[in-house]
């Protein structure tokens, strides 16, 4: 598959975590190598569970999903089913699927798999707490000059934080495998919620996706209905930002975001600030820049992007449109696992 883009996503389903994930297995130009899991937005049992939900909604059975950590290097777990549902998936009533998960563990396929291809080959795409890649780095320290690039969704500056005041989510559920990931001199792209709360839905972009008249389009319309009620009931916003799209969206369209290259320090020691991502935007200090942080983004181009793919994903045998779990009425500790014994645990 010369000439394709070579990624892993790495992630937490989570309904941004599906759209984005419905973006990539629409995109020809991404070769995606696996889907590794991660507990975050809800427990393993479930995100691996998520994901596999998603490849099978968008008629990709064969796509590979591997069941990684269950819960963070050193801290216990923290999950967000206030925002996601119970399920993490809550909205459309997607089928339980028959795909079942492999049996290696994510941590060993991703060493595995940057191991076995050439230097600056494979992007890692990171959609949730940066667990799994961590202890990858930590396993095999080797596979930090062999990452083309890891884009991630994480952090924030401007924004501040949305599960503290300080912190956004993913880091804070493991900051010191965030700390891993910036120290290891991998190139990153960093998508915080500085850009990400620029990405917001609204009532008119959820409907273009319904207008598809596709079970896809379908399943994408209300799994943003369901996501963005938290934040229209709790901040008043206008509509739910869409943190993960962004990661897939930028090795596609690299030109639609917009940032400077900065030092990012993450937060391991302190309480109060927890996960912070202490970004040098000003540039004040002498620390070596070792992100790129986005801060813009062009909207427009990003929605068009969004539903011309998932437009793509075409019903093969017309099947029933899904049913609505409550989404058009309005309402809405484990083990690492068995890292490096060629299973998971802690389901």
């Amino acid at each position: 598959m010369a000439g394709l883009r070579k990624i892993i996503i790495d992630t937490d389903p989570g309904q941004d975590d599906a759209v984005a994930l419905l973006l990539a297995l629409a995109s020809p130009e991404l070769d995606i190598l696996g889907i590794t899991a991660v507990a975050g937005n809800v427990p393993l049992a479930l995100t691996e569970k998520n994901a596999r939900k998603v490849c099978e909604l968008a008629g990709r059975p064969d796509m590979k999903v591997y069941p990684g950590a269950s819960r963070p290097m050193v801290r216990d777990l923290v999950t967000a089913e206030h925002v996601h549902g119970q399920t993490g998936l809550d909205g459309p009533d997607l089928p339980e699927p028959a795909m079942p998960p492999m049996q290696i563990h994510a941590v060993d396929f991703i060493v595995e798999t940057l191991m076995n291809h050439a230097p600056g080959e494979v992007t890692l795409c990171t959609l949730g707490p940066l667990t799994n890649v961590a202890l990858a780095l930590v396993r095999e320290p080797r596979i930090a000059e062999r990452v083309r690039e890891i884009v991630m969704m994480g952090g924030g500056f401007f924004e501040g934080g949305n599960i503290t005041p300080a912190a956004e989510f993913n880091i804070y559920v493991d900051p010191h495998a965030a700390d891993v990931v910036f120290r290891s001199k991998i190139p990153i792209v960093m998508m915080p919620l500085d850009v990400t709360h620029k990405a917001l839905t609204s009532p008119e972009r959820i409907a273009t996706f319904r207008e598809l008249g596709t079970r896809v389009g379908d399943a994408t319309a209300i799994l943003l209905e369901y996501q963005e009620r938290f934040d229209t009931e709790k901040y008043g916003s206008q509509g739910g930002p869409l943190h993960d799209p962004c990661v897939i969206a930028y090795p596609l369209e690299p030109k639609i975001f917009g940032g400077r290259r900065c030092n990012v320090t993450v937060e391991t020691a302190s309480e109060l600030t927890m996960g912070m991502t202490v970004i040098d935007w000003w540039r004040v200090t002498d620390r070596p820049a070792n992100a790129l942080v986005m801060r813009d983004i062009d909207d427009e181009r990003f929605f068009a992007l969004l539903v011309e793919r998932i437009g793509r994903l075409r019903d093969p045998i017309s099947p029933p449109r899904f049913a609505i779990e409550n989404a058009r009425r309005g309402t809405a500790k484990a083990g690492v696992g068995d890292v490096g014994r060629g299973s998971s645990s802690g389901h």
